[in-house]
C-alpha cells in the first residue's frame, strides 16, 4: 500500500532531488511558498520550499526499491524509524495540498505583531521614514495606519512587510 514518506535533502537541493526522484519514476511532492528576499537594496519575491531540506515521496515499501532513494543525487537520506522508512501520518500531505493556491503555492498567513495604538515606522515606499499609529491588520497581509501629514490625520493601507515597530 502506498504511503507518503519524508526525504531529507542536501542544503538547497530540494528541487534537484525532486527532479531526480521523479526521473526514477517516484511520485514526489515539494510544497513551496513565496518569500521576500532582500539584497542590495532590492526586494525580490521568490519561491522557496515550505519545509527547507525536506520533501515528500510516495512509496509502497513492500514493492518499491526504497533503498535507491538514499543514493539519489541531492538526497541525504530517507527518514526512517529503525531500518524501515517512517510514514507520514495520514492526511498531512493532503492537508498541505489543500492549502495551495491556484499557482501551487502554500499561502502562509502570519499574524500581524502589532496591537491597535502601537507606533510603527514605515520602511519602504512613498511614506518611508514616516511614523504612524497602527489601526488594524487584515488577512491579506496589509495593515491600516493612521498617519499625520500636513496637519491632517490620514488613514493608509500598506503591506505589513513595509512597517516595523518604532523605537
Amino acid at each position: 500500500m502506498k504511503r507518503w514518506y519524508v526525504v531529507y535533502t542536501r542544503a538547497g537541493m530540494e528541487r534537484m532531488a525532486c527532479g531526480h526522484l521523479e526521473n526514477q519514476g517516484y511520485t514526489v511532492y515539494l510544497p513551496q511558498r513565496l518569500k521576500e528576499r532582500k539584497h542590495a537594496r532590492r526586494v525580490n519575491t521568490i519561491k522557496v520550499p515550505l519545509f527547507p531540506r525536506y520533501l515528500f515521496i510516495e512509496l509502497d515499501t513492500e514493492c518499491d526499491q526504497w533503498l535507491a532513494v538514499n543514493g539519489t543525487y541531492g538526497v541525504s537520506y530517507l527518514i526512517t524509524m529503525g531500518d524501515r522508512p517512517s510514514p507520514v501520518p495520514r492526511g498531512v500531505v493532503e492537508t498541505v495540498r489543500e492549502r495551495e493556491n491556484e499557482d501551487g503555492l502554500v499561502e502562509i498567513v502570519e499574524p500581524v505583531p502589532y496591537t491597535t495604538g502601537d507606533v510603527v515606522e514605515i520602511t519602504r515606499g512613498p511614506f518611508a521614514d514616516q511614523t504612524g499609529i497602527f489601526r488594524c491588520g487584515d488577512d491579506k497581509q496589509r495593515v491600516t495606519l493612521l498617519l499625520s501629514l500636513l496637519g491632517r490625520e490620514m488613514e493608509i493601507r500598506l503591506p505589513a512587510t513595509t512597517v516595523r515597530a518604532y523605537g
